[in-house]
């Protein structure tokens, strides 16, 4: 069961309660407060005194559960045991990870420089893929029961029916996208019934450049918040880009290293426009859900316009396209 509220979630998150929430969990603040990028959440680097700065992420009230949270905060500290890395929260010395104050949930990690990752080498793809076996390794040793799950009811069903149901989609594309996104999950539902049973792991669930660091030491993911149950193929192909040829290289090169630590089973390639068309979907409703957030507006100012709807309606044709192609592998 997740948390209820009123109002809006963040209108009584303010820069006193954020250093107060630390204090009270023994960090000595000293007044320094960086808001840095993030939507669903509020993160913010806090300065310490004599001490390098903590990042400190305050959970979006009613999203997930305590239990779900604390898996996540599990699954990272499982990873950093086992050398992989993952920027994990900071235990207290009750070994707590999760706090709560004034009715928000938050925990703290260390902060980690880097930059984005480029992949636009073997060898960088190659350590990604060793880095995503190793993970993935691990993340086959148990399963969530908390976390959200991969399916094409919640990503596409329910982001369909969400859309549909507000005031965004302009008169003259309702009728369009209805039909559109019918059929859509229509091919969706029948590729997933081609490849047949596919095994579902604990994953980063986000797997985009913005959510990984490279180091001198290679790669560090920074943020599993999203972290879910699904098939190992959902962390692969958020990494690839460009053409067909141009994916199937990158895809072959990033197996070149995950198989160094684990099997990949090759038919769940066919699945990726598929998990593609169904992300586009949710990201469209996930902005709709989230419209009445101050932040949202801001950062999204084009999203209520009929421009923003013909683009989204265009891209989800070309995945029809697009999922009516082979596998790449």
């Amino acid at each position: 069961m997740t948390q209820q509220h009123t109002g809006h979630p963040y209108e009584k998150l303010t820069p006193d309660l954020i250093l107060n929430a630390l204090d009270d969990r023994g960090f000595v603040t000293d007044g320094r407060l960086l808001a840095l990028n993030s939507y669903e959440n509020r993160v913010y680097q806090i300065g310490i005194e004599d001490a390098d700065p903590v990042i400190a992420k305050f959970y979006r009230p009613g999203r997930w559960s305590r239990e779900a949270i604390q898996e996540e905060h599990n699954f990272a500290l499982e990873l950093a045991a086992r050398e992989i890395p993952v920027i994990a929260p900071i235990q207290d010395e009750h070994s707590e990870t999760l706090h709560e104050y004034h009715g928000f949930l938050f925990g703290v990690s260390p902060r980690c420089g880097g930059h984005w990752p480029d992949l636009d080498t073997r060898e960088q793809r190659e350590h990604m893929g060793r880095f995503l076996g190793r993970m993935h390794a691990v993340g086959a040793t148990q399963q969530f029961e908390h976390r959200t799950r991969i399916n094409i009811e919640r990503l596409g069903d329910a982001s369909r029916d969400f859309i549909i149901e507000q005031s965004f989609l302009p008169d003259y594309l309702r009728e369009a996208y209805s039909s559109l996104t019918g059929d859509l999950l229509g091919k969706i539902r029948n590729l997933f019934e081609v490849v047949g049973p596919v095994g579902y792991i604990r994953l980063h669930g986000d797997c985009h450049k913005s959510n990984i660091l490279w180091r001198d030491d290679g790669p560090h993911f920074v943020d599993l918040d999203d972290s879910c149950s699904g098939p190992a193929i959902q962390d692969l192909w958020m990494l690839l880009s460009g053409d067909r040829e141009e994916m199937r290289t990158q895809m072959e090169d990033l197996l070149t290293g995950y198989r160094m630590f684990r099997d990949f089973d090759e038919a769940s390639a066919l699945l990726i426009e598929p998990l593609r068309t169904l992300r586009i979907m949710h990201y469209a409703a996930w902005i709709a859900r989230r419209w009445e957030d101050p932040a949202f507006p801001i950062a999204f100012p084009w999203f209520d316009s009929p421009r923003y709807w013909e683009d989204h309606i265009l891209s989800l044709r070309e995945q029809a396209s697009a999922l009516d192609e082979p596998s790449i592998l």
